[in-house]
């Protein structure tokens, strides 16, 4: 009982943390990391472990499923030079500075220990970057940027953390003999991963049950991964492959009601599973505090604050001498070299759950432990605190121009499907209603020939009074279960009718 109400109380104060980060414009990471830290100091707190074989495909698994689901393959595509700078180069320099660093502060520590803390501490987290981006929104190609780099930088730091641990727990390594089944699993997750996409459209397709629909995604997110796993292919690729193939064949063919509330659940998922990871962290920081001590304290928080100070320069020296360059894809052909995307692209690079996860499945007896669990956990501080709460200032200086891809193609798209909706009308059985439903497009679509560009409005012109009558019937309905006129069940199935009744007139601003 007394851990249960333990947890409890963190989720209680995880909610009130990401709250402060809100009204604040914070990532709510950067927050939770701060309450890790907390709970090192907090007597009696339970002695909580988690089975380093598992610390991967717990937070790795649904975080990359949720991610990869979101992304954009034409707008990867577009920019797969900046994309693939970050993702593979940003992280081997990144990876192969910390080792050098390491190794001068802690010069027993073996070469390949030094590079696991590298490759641990080297990928950008979405999470913690897009928390700000929605407070400071980063024009679009750089927030693509910065999405595609996030998503594909965990398999190329996954890949050197793995051959890493290996050598660090076998005492050798030798590059040859792993070469073969290394590029091999690396092709095989590229194969493994759509075609798995495409068997569970298939499974799932006649899924309309919400529940039963979000089970399975879950199901396939940690299976996947532990199937590749096993098989030795790459978790990562395979799982991203696996979710950009499903979320180009899902749309079709999943239900509405079991999409929206999908998108609720995997939301929460991932607050969850980032609370669940820094708590983890700052538990284990409590022991690790009292092994080390004298010398070796003080050893620890040299290799940190070493560790953070060259995750931070090496990606400002990596990204900055290349934002003038269209070759490296951050400069759009025919536009002006200009330092500031460079710098926001940059800045933007916080460590969160993927380091925290790496950090936590290192297995007990890995050489130095102990060091590259508090390298890890105080860059992660680090950039979440330092670069997370000053992101949002920074982008607001810098006033970096956006033309708003997105927003002008979102009109243009919503004019070409009034169309399309007030075409299907037009066999349609007249009746006032259907009439009435006419003139709403008729209206929407006269406006968007009226704009410059063809947008057509984000409301339909009826919206506002829709919703005005909606929260009327609302209250009457509510009126008539106070007064004892209707019982609950009946109540809760008018709810919902008038829930979505309302949803389907409010813009997505407004929800």
């Amino acid at each position: 009982m007394l851990v249960f109400e333990w947890v409890v109380g963190v989720l209680f104060g995880a909610v009130l943390l990401a709250g402060v980060a809100r009204r604040l414009g914070a990532p709510y990471p950067a927050f939770l990391a701060l309450g890790g830290v907390g709970l090192a100091f907090v007597p009696g707190v339970p002695n909580l472990r988690l089975d380093p074989e598992l610390a991967l495909a717990l937070f790795l698994a649904p975080v990359l499923l949720d991610a990869g689901f979101d992304a954009s393959v034409r707008d990867l595509k577009e920019n797969w030079r900046a994309v693939a700078g970050l993702a593979v180069g940003a992280v081997a320099v990144t990876t192969l500075a910390v080792a050098v660093v390491a190794r001068l502060v802690v010069p027993d520590m073996p070469l390949s220990a030094c590079i696991v803390l590298g490759a641990v501490v080297a990928p950008p987290d979405a999470v913690a970057a897009l928390a700000v981006l929605k407070h400071a929104p980063m024009p679009h190609r750089l927030a693509t940027i910065l999405r595609g780099e996030s998503l594909l930088n965990d398999a190329a730091s996954l890949l050197i953390y793995r051959l890493g641990v290996t050598a660090a727990m076998a005492g050798t390594f030798h590059p040859a003999e792993v070469a073969p089944a290394f590029l091999l699993g690396v092709v095989a997750s590229l194969v493994v991963g759509p075609c798995l996409g495409l068997l569970f459209v298939a499974v799932t397709r006649r899924v309309t049950d919400p529940a039963s629909a979000i089970v399975m995604q879950f199901v396939a997110a940690f299976g996947i991964w532990l199937a590749a796993e096993r098989l030795e292919l790459s978790g990562v690729l395979t799982i991203v492959t696996f979710a950009v193939t499903v979320a180009r064949r899902a749309p079709g063919v999943t239900a509405p009601r079991a999409r929206v509330i999908s998108y609720a659940v995997w939301d929460t998922a991932v607050f969850v599973l980032n609370v669940l990871a820094f708590v983890l962290i700052g538990i284990q920081i409590d022991p690790i505090r009292e092994r080390l001590s004298g010398a070796d304290a003080w050893q620890a928080l040299i290799l940190a604050g070493a560790t953070f100070a060259t995750v931070v320069v090496t990606r400002l020296a990596w990204v900055l001498p290349t934002t003038g360059s269209r070759e490296f894809g951050l400069r759009q052909a025919g536009v002006p070299a200009r330092l500031g995307p460079g710098i926001a692209l940059s800045w933007a690079g916080m460590r969160g759950i993927v380091t925290v996860a790496a950090a936590l499945a290192l297995p007990a007896q890995f050489p130095h432990r102990d060091l590259v669990v508090v390298a890890a956990f105080v860059t992660v501080l680090g950039t979440l605190i330092v670069q997370g709460l000053t992101l949002r200032p920074l982008l607001a200086h810098l006033r970096l121009e956006d033309d708003d891809p997105v927003g002008r193609e979102t009109g243009r798209a919503r004019a070409a499907a009034y169309k399309a909706a007030l075409d299907s009308l037009a066999d349609a059985e007249d009746a006032p209603a259907t009439d009435a439903l006419r003139a709403e497009f008729r209206a929407a679509l006269a406006e968007a020939e009226a704009h410059d560009e063809g947008l057509a409005p984000e409301s339909l012109p009826a919206d506002a009074a829709r919703r005005q009558a909606v929260e009327a019937a609302r209250d009457a309905v509510l009126a008539l279960r106070r007064q004892g006129r209707i019982g609950d069940d009946a109540y809760f199935l008018l709810e919902e009718e008038f829930d979505w009744a309302e949803l389907s007139a409010t813009p997505r601003a407004e929800t």
